[in-house]
């Protein structure tokens, strides 16, 4: 699990093919990486990656065809920056809201304009997605944590103060830039909670 707060801004420095899949090289700059180890999980761009290389500088992570499908990753360029977080331990704050690191699909940035000090950006999520997205609500866009301050259909609006324009990619972003969202895991609990006898209902009485 992580917690959407971004730790670092990396590199993607290596983009190798492998066997229909990929594996991907990260620099992670000023990212601590003292205490992972082999197997542990950093959040990239939102996508929770397995580490399973430590060439010193950086993290080797390998991308399954899932992953591809339902991700940004595909798109990915070297050179390219990328969000960082390490995933949580007992000791960590919680300072944005639970997040697992599996995206529910690909968003769209369509505008983003200068709000006094902030920036302000629409983004065009995925129908499916919709539904699981309020006002004021929180939403993952490439790992970030972020409060949503309107919404319009399957378009919601953010508005981004300083600091994460200068500590994440959001400074990068502009109209067309494809970014991966994961929807709050509670809306996601609630739906089944509220649908499940219901659905428990209809199997019963499609086996009788």
């Amino acid at each position: 699990m992580f917690t959407g707060i971004i730790e670092a801004v990396g590199e993607v420095v290596t983009l190798e093919p492998k066997g229909g899949d990929l594996r991907v090289r990260v620099k992670t700059n000023s990212l601590d990486l003292s205490d992972v180890i082999l197997g542990d999980s950093i959040a990239t761009n939102g996508v929770c990656l397995t580490v399973v290389g430590l060439p010193g500088d950086g993290y080797w992570a390998d991308v399954s065809v899932e992953t591809l499908d339902f991700t940004t990753l595909r798109q990915w360029k070297v050179g390219q920056r990328v969000n960082l977080e390490r995933a949580l331990t007992p000791s960590s704050r919680l300072g944005g809201h639970m997040v697992s690191g599996h995206v529910d699909g690909v968003g769209e940035v369509l505008s983003r304009t200068s709000d006094a000090r902030s920036e302000r950006f629409s983004v065009r999520a995925p129908k499916e997605l919709a539904r699981y997205i309020a006002h004021k609500g929180s939403i993952t866009v490439d790992g970030t944590s972020l409060t949503v301050n309107a919404v319009d259909g399957d378009v919601f609006e953010l508005n981004i103060v300083p600091h994460t324009i200068e500590h994440t990619v959001m400074g990068d972003y502009q109209p067309g830039h494809p970014v991966n969202l994961e929807v709050d895991v509670i809306a996601r609990y609630l739906e089944r909670l509220l649908l499940g006898e219901k659905e428990l209902g209809d199997h019963a009485a499609e086996g009788s």
